[in-house]
């Protein structure tokens, strides 16, 4: 497996843990992250699978009580990057014959569904007014209405991954469903004080790449295919699933306010401290007493806003993104190990759209 000290697994290899702690790396390039749109050459191989993966989210989303089929039904159509499913099927298209069409649509959507059930929640913990230039789920019913209406979706995802009659699928789809869940836990618990970079590393694994690697895995188990080319797929997703976080996490700084539906520096009002601060801590620069104030646990706004132009204005924003095309061009060495061909170019240009994400 390539990266092997940075994987953990049980002896069938399917069961990933957080305790995966990737190297850091020195590459180039300022990155910005981007809004729903679909870069067409990315899709033009799956559009009408695709289509299929959006009725299949469509339908998932009707239920019998009206109000929460009606939110149900905006959160879904209120569209994405589509990440996730554009991995499963790229992914599995690696492999020939491939797998039944019907199994691989009720995948896409399972990853999707379960992305979207995330959103919900995530939205609620971070004080979220807008999504995707909508407003949040918790600002038009009561929490305890939009946590039940998130946890509906995890279970609708379960039930899609079920479709595939994959119990190996079915495992490790459960498996990162704890692995996301015991993230958030431990978020809300051990938010404030100064973190390790390799903290940041195992809680943006369990936030954002262990499903993005499930996606790509999980595309690869149903294909049937090798042992090894399921384990390079597994890389692949890990290192563009947590490039794809650090890039998120630069936005929170340098994105404008109104596109991201959150003050900038939401995280650091949240306690959390991600890779831009680390970053701003480990190149040296100084600390006066309003940013000392704030790493110490101070909310304060105005003293938050202060911090955000201190990192923002200074090289740690280049030196996180440095490190998210690091891993972005690890991803792409993990595809020399699975079959050549244009669906593995699509994954490569895929990499490249992620750390080059714009608004």
């Amino acid at each position: 497996m390539h990266g092997n000290n940075r994987h953990s697994t049980n002896t069938s290899g399917d069961i990933s843990t957080t305790d995966r702690v990737p190297p850091s790396g020195i590459v180039s390039g300022p990155v910005v992250s981007g809004p729903v749109r679909r870069p067409p050459s990315y899709f033009d191989l799956i559009a009408s699978e695709l289509d299929m993966v959006e009725t299949s989210l469509r339908d998932n989303s009707e239920v019998k009580y009206p109000l929460l089929a009606e939110a149900l039904s905006h959160i879904v159509s209120s569209g994405g990057k589509r990440i996730r499913p554009t991995l499963v099927l790229l992914s599995a298209h690696l492999f020939e014959p491939g797998p039944d069409l019907d199994k691989l649509i009720a995948l896409a959507a399972s990853v999707e569904m379960l992305h979207t059930a995330t959103l919900i929640h995530d939205d609620i913990i971070d004080g979220a007014l807008m999504r995707r230039g909508s407003p949040t789920l918790h600002t038009m019913w009561s929490r305890g209405a939009t946590v039940l209406a998130g946890d509906y979706m995890f279970a609708r995802s379960a039930s899609l991954a079920a479709e595939t009659e994959n119990v190996r699928i079915v495992k490790i789809f459960s498996r990162t469903l704890q692995i996301i869940v015991e993230g958030e836990i431990s978020q809300a618990f051990h938010a404030g004080g100064i973190q390790s970079k390799a903290d940041y590393y195992q809680r943006i694994y369990a936030k954002t790449a262990s499903l993005i690697e499930t996606s790509c895995k999980t595309a690869a188990v149903l294909a049937a295919a090798s042992e090894a080319h399921i384990q390079a797929l597994q890389t692949f997703g890990h290192e563009i699933g947590m490039a794809f976080q650090i890039v998120d996490d630069v936005l929170d700084f340098i994105g404008k306010s109104g596109d991201l539906g959150k003050p900038a520096g939401n995280d650091l009002r949240q306690g959390l401290y991600t890779l831009p601060v680390l970053k701003y801590i480990e190149m040296g620069f100084p600390i006066d007493a309003t940013m000392d104030a704030v790493l110490g646990g101070d909310r304060d706004s105005v003293k938050v806003d202060h911090v955000v132009y201190r990192v923002k204005d200074s090289p740690a924003i280049v030196g996180a993104m440095q490190e998210a095309r690091d891993f972005a061009h690890r991803a792409r060495r993990a595809l020399e190990n699975v079959p050549s061909g244009t669906y593995r170019d699509k994954l490569e240009e895929l990499s490249y759209y992620i750390t080059d994400r714009e608004i």
